[in-house]
This record gives C-alpha cells, sequence and structure tokens, in this order.
C-alpha cells in the first residue's frame, strides 16, 4: 500500500479521485467533483490517496480550518473533509494510514487540533470516528427554509 499526495496538474489521478469521490457524495457528478478538487488542490487543500500497484483504492480530503470548530479551542484546525476506502479494499488499516498522514500534516501546520464530522445516520462513519480515537463534540440537526 503506498500513500501519496496528489497534484491538481495531475488529470490522470484528478480523473481517480473523482471517481472515488462519486462513490462517497453520488448527488455530485463525477465531473463536478473533479473541477472542485482541482480547485481545492490549487488553493493549497490537499488529498491523500491510497495505491495498491496501479489501483486508486481510497483517499482522505484535509484543509485547515480557520473559522470556529465545533468542539475545539484552538486555531487552525485539521480538518477532515472526507474519507473513503473502496469497499473490497476496506478492514485492512488504509483508513487509518490515510487518516495518520492527514494528522501529521496537521501537526507540520501547527495544528494543535485535528476534526472531522459525520451525518447522524452514518454509523459506519461513527465508529470509525470514535475507533480511531475521536470524541464526539456534539450533535445537531441544521433547519432550512425558502423565503
Amino acid at each position: 500500500m503506498n500513500i501519496t499526495c496528489l497534484s491538481p496538474s495531475n488529470p490522470v489521478e484528478l480523473d481517480c479521485l473523482a471517481a472515488l469521490a462519486h462513490q462517497l457524495w453520488p448527488h455530485h457528478s463525477p465531473e463536478e467533483l473533479g473541477t472542485e478538487f482541482c480547485s481545492f488542490l490549487s488553493c493549497g487543500g490537499a488529498v491523500f490517496a491510497a495505491w495498491e500497484e496501479e489501483q486508486m483504492v481510497g483517499f482522505a480530503q484535509r484543509s485547515l480550518r480557520h473559522d470556529y470548530v465545533e468542539g475545539c479551542s484552538h486555531s487552525p484546525v485539521g480538518y477532515l473533509e472526507g474519507i473513503f476506502v473502496l469497499p473490497q479494499y476496506r478492514h485492512r488499516g488504509i483508513s487509518r494510514q490515510l487518516l495518520s498522514s492527514c494528522e501529521s500534516w496537521a501537526k507540520q501546520q501547527g495544528c494543535l487540533e485535528f476534526a472531522s464530522d459525520c451525518e447522524l445516520t452514518n454509523a459506519d462513519s461513527l465508529h470509525f470516528h470514535l475507533a480511531c480515537g475521536f470524541q464526539e463534540a456534539n450533535r445537531i440537526i441544521c433547519f432550512q427554509k425558502e423565503l
């Protein structure tokens, strides 16, 4: 297993990333995700990818957040924006390796805290976060209405 940091100038990597991200966020098209990741990477964001030989099998998107992060008292905060591993590669420690890469990067940026979130109904993500040492900071339900 090889973990690399992706480059915005590599279209093959971006296509692989967009295809995986579409499985995590199916309400967005791969093309839309590819455009968003290119912009994200070009503006200083980073994505770590897990490779099994020539195949991208997982990714972790991380960023620095300077605004308020639920449960955190420092700024900036390293933030796990998304993490995904293909189902057939799960339970091999790949997600933990990707998370560890993100946390190491955040420490190098001077972060004292690392945070993440998941949907209230995503029990798999909740279990993953708790198993990796995260502590639940809060639960919220967001509201919206059109005017």
